[in-house]
């Protein structure tokens, strides 16, 4: 795939290039409570700037049901793009309509301008190829070159990511670039030990990496709400802590096959529990204790390692020369239950190895819970596309690409 240095060097002054880019911020209101993202996307931005490109940058947020909701617009991100690369930043307040015509149109050689919300528009997600494609086509009007940079979204097969760049120029940016490289440090000639730590709430969303990594790995590391499916699979109560019982004879069929590939399996030894999920909002002190990770209390639930637990993945990582983290191990919004994800953070830190925070909710934890971002090998902007790729499916926004 061309590079943008590579398109850069054929020349941009004055010609309108797209940037499908991942603004796709958390907010609490108007405010973002991470600009991880923006940050991550900056650089691409700015070269193009520099080289006096009018600059057309798109993203979605959040899911809005195809159709304009305020809670989900893009004017804070495009405010804090502004203020992270210096430069006045206009804001269109629709996609394709009037409001974006007349914002690029404006443009002048070295601007910026940022489109609202792809997804207010429902040809974006559709499933439909021709509905898809009529959106691309009025996309395809505002430019003259597409730059895809939006890494957290290239798993998606929608009309930014997938059907614009058949109808434009194309190039990858630094990003995806950088996205792309570091990934394949955890697919081609691995560093060994290897070892992959996933957590998040659900099972289900990891079945397919867990069965890739099966293959590949040294050592799994699990926490979060996943392990209490694991947990109940080796036939301990789990109380009221998250479970997705359907997925027990998956999770046992792994087990077993981890046993007899040689790859360790390692799953909590105690838990922090509570009888109530804890407000994240308020983030009062809760009632809470660590028990046995085999003797969780009925009318308990599970919200985060124990220290023990802690203990046990910090050795298990610390020889690691490659580690893969993807989700959080707890509840980490809330102080109380935070301490799990911040021990696997900080032993990614103290590592040696070449460690990949792989995006989503690890990457926020990280930088919610004060860690120096440059401790780490590489953090992720696409959580969900990282695991795609780790999992060796095709990403549609990639081939899409691809000269």
């Amino acid at each position: 795939m061309k590079t943008i240095d590579e398109l850069l060097s054929e020349g941009v002054t004055g010609k309108r290039v797209f940037v499908r880019a991942d603004l796709n911020v958390p907010l609490s209101g108007t405010t973002i409570t991470d600009d991880g993202r923006i940050r991550a996307v900056a650089p691409t931005v700015e070269k193009l700037v520099a080289a006096g490109a009018r600059i057309v940058v798109a993203s979605h947020l959040g899911r809005p049901k195809g159709a304009p909701d305020p809670a989900f617009s893009l004017a804070p991100a495009a405010a804090r793009l502004g203020e992270i690369i210096g430069a006045d930043v206009a804001f269109a307040t629709d996609t394709v309509g009037e409001s974006a015509r007349a914002a690029v149109a404006a443009l002048t050689d070295g601007r910026v301008a940022v489109l609202e919300n792809l997804r207010f528009n429902p040809g974006e997600t559709s499933k439909d190829d021709a509905e898809r494609g009529e959106f691309a086509d009025r996309l395809a009007e505002l430019a003259d070159v597409y730059v895809g940079d939006g890494f957290g979204a290239v798993h998606r097969k929608h009309a930014s990511v997938f059907d614009l760049p058949a109808r434009l120029p194309h190039a990858a940016g630094d990003l995806i670039a950088t996205e792309v490289g570091v990934l394949k440090k955890l697919t081609e000639k691995v560093e060994r030990p290897y070892a992959v730590v996933l957590g998040g709430s659900k099972v289900s969303d990891k079945l397919g990496v867990i069965d890739h990594l099966l293959e590949r790995a040294d050592r799994i590391l699990i926490g979060g709400g996943m392990a209490y499916t694991f947990l109940k699979a080796q036939g301990h109560e789990v109380g009221s802590s998250l479970l997705q019982e359907e997925q027990i004879p998956v999770v046992l069929e792994y087990l077993k096959r981890a046993e007899d590939k040689g790859v360790e399996f390692v799953l909590p030894v105690d838990v922090v529990v509570s009888e109530q999920f804890p407000d994240l909002g308020a983030k009062a002190p809760t009632e809470h204790r660590t028990v046995p990770a085999d003797a969780i209390p009925a009318g308990f639930m599970g919200l985060d390692n124990g220290p023990e637990t802690n203990r046990l993945y910090a050795s298990k990582l610390a020889d690691a020369a490659t580690v893969f983290w993807n989700g959080p191990m707890g509840v980490f919004e809330h102080p109380d239950y935070a301490e799990g994800t911040r021990a696997v953070a900080q032993a990614l830190a103290d590592s040696s190895g070449f460690s990949v925070v792989g995006g989503g909710d690890s990457a926020a934890a990280v930088r919610t819970l004060g860690f120096d971002e440059n401790a780490f090998g590489h953090i992720s902007t696409g959580g969900g596309a990282s695991l795609e790729y780790l999992e060796g499916k095709t990403l549609p926004g990639l081939a899409a690409l691809e000269d």
